[in-house]
């Protein structure tokens, strides 16, 4: 086997990626590290899309990490997920395997791919309270003005962009951290999906969720004691959801906003994957409507390629 030190495989929500990364695990007899933004929250399963049956194929269970690892409410970070993702790195990687790095969030994907120096970024109460009552389209207009703008593909709530501009703020006052992160060979691997089988998928596994019990899970979050205002924070799923069992929406507003905010979400998804080969990266892109073999077989054939 070449010398790559990680697999990455990358892709849009309902791309099917997770089941391919658990079946090439399989075969290769390893471990996956989610690159999900929102599967790392307990009790947030449904809506996350967590699909935890997919690591399991002929009764035997792929190892994963990364997923449950925190309450839900907690504001988790990227420098956060940089420490966590070394830490299951190296772990499997004393065990002699070759890691799988699969999802579909590009600021963590990206993070750890690039190595990324971040810093732990303190909330600041002062800032905050400069920003509590500006809009979002103000708090978007303030953002802009930043060079570098953070993860601008998921600022869609108030609370969302006055973090943004925090870490921004924090960024530009302080030195940037020299701490070491290594730098990986990754071959990396991008699930390409046809956009109409990419929007028919998305629809199916909304109606197939919701059906499952989506909406009971938000209201046993809230239950438990997540504010709303928290919930609505992780976007998507849960912002409709909570909006709709507060009151705010009627279901038939929730379906409809929620099916056109995921095809959004995903379209952005690939806008991030795009720019990331315009960064430097290079994604070896599969079809997702290919049988798994061969899928398999196309990741075997990259790697005698070195």
């Amino acid at each position: 086997m070449p010398d790559y030190d990680l697999i990455a495989i990358l892709g849009p929500t309902a791309s099917g990626k997770t089941p391919f990364a658990v079946a090439l695990a399989t075969v290769l007899n390893t471990e996956i590290i989610s690159a999900d933004s929102r599967q790392i929250y307990r009790g947030m399963d449904l809506g996350t899309g967590k699909d935890l049956a997919d690591y399991t194929v002929n009764g035997k269970q792929t190892p994963y990490h990364l997923i449950d690892i925190a309450d839900p409410g907690y504001k988790y970070n990227v420098f956060e997920y940089q420490h966590d993702f070394l830490a299951a790195y190296n772990t499997i990687q004393q065990k002699g395997k070759l890691p799988i790095l699969c999802g579909g969030t590009g600021m963590y994907l990206e993070s750890v791919l690039r190595g990324y120096k971040l810093l732990p970024v303190p909330e600041n109460p002062e800032l905050r309270a400069q920003l509590a009552h500006k809009s979002l389209e103000e708090l978007t207009g303030i953002l802009k003005q930043y060079k570098t703008l953070h993860n601008t593909t998921d600022v869609d709530t108030a609370k969302r962009a006055i973090r943004a501009i925090e870490i921004e703020e924090y960024y530009v006052h302080t030195p940037v951290d020299e701490r070491e992160f290594p730098k990986l060979n990754s071959l990396i691997i991008g699930v390409d999906i046809d956009r109409e089988l990419r929007r028919e998928k998305i629809s199916r596994r909304l109606h197939q969720r919701l059906n499952e019990g989506m909406i009971d899970e938000v209201r046993r979050l809230i239950e438990q004691g997540i504010a709303p205002d928290d919930l609505i924070y992780y976007g998507l799923e849960y912002k409709y959801l909570t909006l709709y069992a507060i009151g705010k929406l009627t279901y038939q507003e929730m379906f409809s906003q929620l099916e056109i905010a995921i095809h959004q979400f995903a379209k952005r998804q690939m806008t991030w994957f795009r720019g990331m080969e315009r960064r430097g990266f290079t994604i070896h892109w599969i079809d997702a409507r290919l049988p798994m073999e061969e899928k398999i077989a196309f990741v075997q054939r990259k790697f005698k390629e070195i």
